[in-house]
């Protein structure tokens, strides 16, 4: 590790906390603004977020490891510049519009009453992901592999089975027509 990189772990952050360059593991940040911050080049392992603002963030070669976001802020994050190196996160109360997940391979990730506006899963893995409550109107599904994935009780998608990989995945009746947009139809 540089010399002007840090290990720390096991510590609680408060929201008055600005992170130094270096590697978290098993930390916790209570109500951070990390908002604007470059957190490139960051190691986050098994660290827990809660209601944190990470908006805009730079996150080039960011490593997150089994990391936890809940009731976080989390708006035009480019998590297709993240080390992809065991990338695993979940996010549970977030607002993640404006997003991109653009080629990551993020099987099982589980997205809880998030809001995911217009976020980028173009040529994603999200094999097994789970979409619990969340509301994914004008996201990007586009040669996507959902394999498995369960989108039950989400709402506001818009995906299209012939360009997507859905085998497995999980639909409501109520959220078919989502499938079905393309064709322009009108179901009642």
């Amino acid at each position: 590790m540089p010399v002007n990189d840090y290990y720390i772990e096991d510590k609680t952050f408060g929201k008055e906390y600005l992170p130094v360059k270096g590697e978290y593991d098993n930390c916790i940040f209570n109500s951070c603004n990390l908002g604007d911050k470059d957190l490139s080049g960051y190691k986050f392992s098994d660290c827990t977020f809660n209601g944190c603002n990470l908006s805009m963030a730079k996150l080039n070669k960011t490593s997150f490891r089994d990391v936890s976001f809940k009731d976080c802020k989390m708006l035009g994050l480019r998590f297709d510049t993240c080390d992809e190196f065991a990338l695993s996160f979940s996010f549970d109360g977030c607002q993640l519009n404006h997003s991109s997940f653009y080629k990551r391979r993020i099987k099982k990730c589980l997205f809880r009453n998030s809001q995911l506006r217009e976020t980028d899963f173009a040529d994603a893995d999200l094999t097994g992901a789970i979409f619990d409550n969340c509301d994914l109107a004008q996201a990007s599904f586009d040669h996507t592999i959902l394999e498995g994935a369960d989108f039950r009780s989400s709402f506001n998608y818009s995906i299209d089975p012939e360009s997507n990989r859905i085998k497995g995945a999980k639909f409501s009746i109520a959220g078919v027509a989502g499938l079905l947009d393309k064709y322009d139809i009108e179901i009642i």
